[in-house]
Parts: C-alpha cells; sequence; structure tokens
C-alpha cells in the first residue's frame, strides 16, 4: 500500500510540476530553474552536412555536435526535469577551438555549429517547451589569431596572459577589461546576441578572472533593458572574491566551488558525514549559487565514487537530492544523466552516449526535478541543519508557512534521528520512498532511513490513510486528464504554428 502511495505521489508531482511550468514559465526566477549546461560540440551531432572539419580519434579537433544536435534533444531534456540549457561559447572560433574560447568574431556563430537561423531555432523551440536558453559569453579572452592581436593601435585592448591551464588558454590573449572600449565592445555584442536570437541569459565565463567594475557595469547595462534577464557567473580557478563579488555585482547566481567539492569529497566514499555538505551551505544562507558536482574539468563525479564500488543509482540519487533541495540552483552537466565517466579532459568531453544509461536513474531525475518545481519552499525557503546521526544529517527548509524536512543518509548502516520542533497530532510522508513517520510520543518524531538513502518529507495530519487515498487517487486522476488535454492542445498549437 505505502509504495502504491509514492507512485501516486511521483505522478502527481510530475503532473503538477508540468502544468506549473505552463503556465508560469515567463515568470519564472532564477531558484525555480533547472539548469543543464552543453558542452556544443560534444553533445549531439543533429547536421551531418558539417562533418568535414571532424575528427573524433583527435581530441582536440571538432567531434561534430552542433546545434541542430541540441535541438532534436530538447524533449529528452523536458523529460528529466530541465527548464533552462546553458550553452558553451558558440561565436566564431579559430581552427579546432570547439570549446568555443578562441574567438576571432564576436558578432557571428561558429560555422561547424550552424547558422544564426539555427541559434534562432533553438531559442524558438526551447520557448515552445517552457525552456530558457543561456549562452556562455567569453569576457577575458580572445583567440591569438583575433584581428586585435596584430593591430598596433589596440595593443591597450590587451593585458598580460599569466595562464598556461587549462589547455585551451595557450591560444588565448586576455583582454584588459578595464579599457573603456573593450568594455563597450562587450557590451556591444552582448546586446548584438540578445536581439538576434532572443535569449534568455549569459553565463560569464571565468568571471573570477575580471574586474568587479567590468562586472558590475556589464550586469547592470545588460539588465537595464530587461531586469528578468539572467546573468550568472562561472568561476574558472578560484573563489576568493565570490563573496566580494556577490556584494558587490547584480549577478543573478554565483558557481559554488566550495560545494562542489564537499558533495564530491561526502559522496565518493559512504561513511563519511554529510553535514561537511550542509556546514557549508548554512554558512552561505541565502546566497543564490550554482549548484553541481560534475563539469568539463574535472573528473566525473560518477567516476570518482564508481573506483570505490559505489552503486550509481543509489550515489546519484544522494547527491541530487542534495542538490535539488538545497538553497542554490541544480546545474547538471551534459552526461550526468546517463551517467558517463571519465577521468581525463579527453573522456571528460566525449560525446554523449545517448544509447546508454540507467533507466531508473532517467526515472529518479524526473522525480526529484518535479518535486523541486512542485514545492517554493525547496527553491526559496530558509535552510538550518536540524541534526546528525552518523553519516546521515537531516535539514529542513521553510517558506511562507510550509516546512519540509530533508533526510540524507550516507551511512554504511541504517540510522535514525528524532525531530522535535513539529507539534503533536501530525505526520512526515515522503515523497521519494514509502516513508511515514508518525508521532511515537508527545512531541517527537523519529525519522529513520535504510543505509545510502534519501527521502524528502512535508508535513501532515495524522488522519489515517483511507479517507486520504481515495480523495488523493481521484485528485490524480483529475490532474491526470487535464495533463493530456493540455499536452495535447500545445501538440495542436505547436503542428499549426509548424
Amino acid at each position: 500500500m505505502k509504495k502504491r502511495v509514492a507512485a501516486a505521489l511521483a505522478l502527481f508531482l510530475f503532473v503538477f510540476s508540468f502544468i506549473g511550468q505552463q503556465a508560469f514559465a515567463e515568470e519564472r526566477t532564477i531558484e525555480q530553474e533547472i539548469i543543464y549546461h552543453i558542452l556544443v560540440d560534444r553533445f549531439n551531432n543533429g547536421d551531418y552536412a558539417r562533418d568535414e572539419a571532424i575528427d573524433i580519434e583527435d581530441p582536440f579537433a571538432y567531434h561534430g555536435g552542433d546545434i541542430q544536435g541540441i535541438i532534436k534533444k530538447l524533449d529528452k531534456l523536458q523529460e528529466i526535469g530541465v527548464t533552462a540549457i546553458s550553452l558553451s561559447p558558440i561565436m566564431a572560433n579559430s581552427e579546432k577551438g570547439y570549446h568555443g574560447y578562441w574567438i576571432e568574431d564576436f558578432f557571428s556563430v561558429e560555422e561547424q555549429f550552424g547558422t544564426m537561423e539555427d541559434v534562432q531555432q533553438l531559442v524558438e523551440e526551447a520557448h515552445k517547451r517552457d525552456m530558457k536558453v543561456l549562452l556562455e559569453f567569453v569576457i577575458n579572452y580572445v583567440s591569438v589569431s583575433h584581428p586585435w592581436v596584430d593591430d598596433a593601435d589596440k595593443q591597450d585592448y590587451f593585458t598580460a596572459q599569466d595562464k598556461t591551464e587549462p589547455e585551451w588558454m595557450n591560444q588565448t590573449a586576455k583582454l584588459n577589461l578595464e579599457n573603456p572600449e573593450v568594455e563597450a565592445y562587450l557590451i556591444e555584442a552582448a546586446n548584438f546576441w540578445i536581439d538576434e536570437t532572443g535569449i534568455d541569459g549569459f553565463l560569464l565565463q571565468a568571471a573570477d578572472e575580471a574586474p568587479l567594475s567590468f562586472l558590475k557595469n556589464f550586469t547592470e547595462k545588460i539588465k537595464a533593458t530587461n531586469p528578468n534577464f539572467y546573468v550568472l557567473g562561472d568561476l574558472l580557478f578560484s573563489d576568493e572574491n565570490r563573496e566580494e563579488m556577490i556584494a558587490t555585482v547584480p549577478l543573478d547566481a554565483v558557481d559554488q566551488l566550495a560545494v562542489q567539492k564537499a558533495l564530491t569529497k561526502v559522496f565518493t566514499e559512504p561513511g563519511k558525514p554529510v553535514e561537511e555538505i550542509f556546514s557549508i551551505v548554512q554558512s552561505n544562507r541565502g546566497d543564490k549559487g550554482l549548484l553541481f558536482v560534475d563539469d568539463m574539468y574535472t573528473k566525473r563525479f560518477t567516476h570518482s565514487f564508481a573506483e570505490n564500488g559505489r552503486n550509481a543509482l543509489t550515489v546519484w540519487q544522494l547527491a541530487l537530492t542534495t542538490m535539488f533541495t538545497s538553497p542554490g540552483v541544480p546545474v547538471l552537466f551534459q552526461g550526468s544523466e546517463i551517467p558517463m565517466l571519465g577521468e581525463t579532459p579527453e573522456d571528460i568531453q566525449k560525446l554523449v552516449e545517448f544509447n546508454s544509461g540507467e533507466p531508473d536513474l532517467k526515472e529518479f531525475y524526473t522525480r526529484i526535478s518535479a518535486l523541486r518545481s512542485t514545492f517554493p519552499v525547496l527553491q526559496y525557503g530558509d535552510f538550518e541543519l536540524v541534526g546528525t546521526s552518523g553519516a546521515m544529517s537531516v535539514f529542513k527548509r521553510t517558506y511562507n508557512g510550509e516546512t519540509m524536512y530533508i533526510a540524507i543518509n550516507n551511512d554504511e548502516t541504517s540510522r535514525q534521528l528524532d525531530i522535535t520542533d513539529i507539534e503533536s497530532g501530525m505526520q512526515l510522508v515522503g515523497y521519494l520512498g514509502d516513508h511515514i513517520f508518525r508521532e511515537i510520543e508527545d512531541g517527537v518524531y523519529r525519522i529513520g532511513l535504510p543505509r545510502e538513502s534519501a527521502e524528502v518529507f512535508s508535513i501532515q495530519p495524522d488522519q489515517g490513510m483511507n479517507w486520504e487515498i481515495i480523495l488523493f487517487a481521484g485528485g490524480i486522476f483529475i490532474l491526470f486528464v487535464v495533463s493530456v488535454i493540455v499536452l495535447s492542445l500545445k501538440q495542436k498549437k505547436q503542428e499549426q504554428q509548424g
């Protein structure tokens, strides 16, 4: 019976979150987004007419991913709950600039990826699915083959290049962002892409390398015409000035490198205390951070824990539950949903292996993303660490009178923890499994979880189950019918427009 209730809850969450996204997509804030970051050349080949420069055997050459390939996978991304896609730089690059960081022309699309019309089509198709499109915008570097580099009149456009890693850095010239002409040029380029494509935001690549004065001026001018346009900060090397950056620059969110390191460290092995993650999250309370475990530079998260014999489905459920219920914005790197392995940059950046994967993991992505999208408390709520038992911790989030509890057990044994701040006569109902915990004595509720598992609870009156199940099942049926109608109308509208 409990498992049927859990399945019904999962269906309810999916239907409710789908209808909510359809109705309120244009009003979404950054806290409501689930972002999927795409390395365009290594995602999906959708236009084979552009394959002349492809050499899959060369890890530093183009491998064929393009804009059309992204369009063809939008439905799959929507299925796992993605609300926004973030693309690696797509501006015209010098030869073998598959990563997008060797820019030669800020005002055109890299021909290996497609055309401006392809980008416009991608934005249009994403918007039909109520998904937003962000572009990674390079502010610090151009290719050494950029026309400015050999122009004697523009030598003050550059400053000393003091980095040699990652590998692509060796073929770049570093821009002098304190030069007003450079700043004006980049703002002009940014507005060009907004006007030409209708994108919804920028991810500022290597924001930690830019002066705060530049970041502030750039962001303010971009947001002046559209306050809802997202400007996010990518941290390439360090988060040392992150706190000052957040206080000074009106960015919508910035990478949380400390949380990423804690997530990887804790979940790589069983038995490590989850409290290590939560203490960092709690110290950043109120901070709109980007939460992630994978990116194009670090060993794949799956590879790290697989070396210790951990199960992919188990560990990803722990990590995703933590990411999707903590303060911040979850960001998924392409291939994480499969999940892909990779230790070296060559392996990490392989084309996404769409024909492989773990069906149960993809189903969990759908469920946890629906859970986050359904409950505003998981997006905006205050954060408090309630308690710890061994390697299990429980935290709660509170928003507008609603409270939810999240329990993460990374221990090698079952763990339990007593909660004492819930009024009498209630029960804790889990959304990820078949867990229901009732009051064991006056004002005491005991949460117990098996080893290596997670659960998200709402608080409900303890009124027994029979009528609740009947009414809930009826509500689920009604919501299912409504969702079918909405989907049918949307499909007919798209067919008419197409």
